[in-house]
């Protein structure tokens, strides 16, 4: 019995504590995803600097095309050493683990034709991350719409935006599977955000954090995401410039703290 008590005690790890906390503090928090195929070199450093300077909670790092693990770690690397906020690893496939990071994202897209996706992907990778010693997050992930790239490469079949009661199923599904993170992701470049009354029909039946992503380019879309009960915010195209990064976050987090 003692020892079945210590292991419930180990599930929560330091960086998930540390985000339930922030979530429980601030009511909702926003994410910086940094992809290094788009950025590239010392930027991600960079971006990652004016980004947790802005006030960003995380800094996520991966992407839908990233191929090359080196690179991965070399930006891993940069980030950490400017940046005290933890490092997350967001992983397109099994090239998407790095050693260096302070935690990962351990998800199944959902609603993925391929199986590759939903489980074999983290089965290949699953006793890499152990022998790291990377903390998991066990993370829902559902394309909305035709969720872009990440949408093209993973062979979703994307929830359409008119279907809110799919969206509540998969993540009700996800969440009673024992993930503790739910993300509707609409996609890198999105054209319009996760519509609403769909974020607020998925939060009516979690109580794990709900995760929005794609579409969202300007605070007033953050905020209302975080009134519908978003818990926490990513965006990634608005840093994929250096310039003018921490006052396109500065603009996302006032209106998150707006929305609360």
């Amino acid at each position: 019995m003692a020892r079945a008590l210590w292991r419930k005690s180990r599930l929560v790890g330091k960086v998930e504590r540390y985000i339930l906390d922030k979530i429980k503090e601030k009511r909702a928090i926003h994410m910086t995803l940094i992809d290094p195929q788009k950025t590239g070199g010392s930027d991600c450093a960079v971006i990652a600097e004016e980004a947790a300077t802005a006030g960003s909670s995380a800094i996520m790092v991966g992407g839908s095309t990233l191929a090359s693990k080196s690179d991965l770690d070399e930006a891993v690397k940069d980030i950490k050493s400017r940046v005290e906020v933890p490092v997350i690893l967001f992983p397109n496939d099994v090239a998407g683990v790095s050693r260096h990071a302070d935690a990962i994202w351990f998800m199944s897209l959902l609603n993925s034709r391929n199986t590759y996706y939903v489980i074999d992907a983290q089965a290949l990778s699953a006793y890499t991350i152990k022998s790291y010693g990377l903390e998991t997050l066990p993370l829902g992930y559902i394309i909305i719409g035709d969720g872009g790239t990440v949408g093209f490469i993973g062979q979703a079949r994307g929830i359409p935006y008119d279907r809110p009661e799919l969206a509540m199923a998969y993540s009700l599904a996800a969440q009673t599977l024992g993930m503790r993170f739910v993300y509707l992701e609409a996609g890198s470049g999105a054209k319009a955000p996760i519509p609403l009354d769909m974020i607020k029909l998925v939060r009516s039946q979690l109580t794990v954090p709900l995760i929005i992503g794609g579409g969202i380019r300007e605070g007033a879309a953050a905020r209302a995401a975080v009134e519908a009960g978003a818990d926490i915010i990513v965006t990634g195209n608005l840093v994929e410039e250096t310039k003018g990064v921490r006052e396109s976050i500065n603009d996302i987090i006032s209106n998150i703290e707006d929305g609360r």
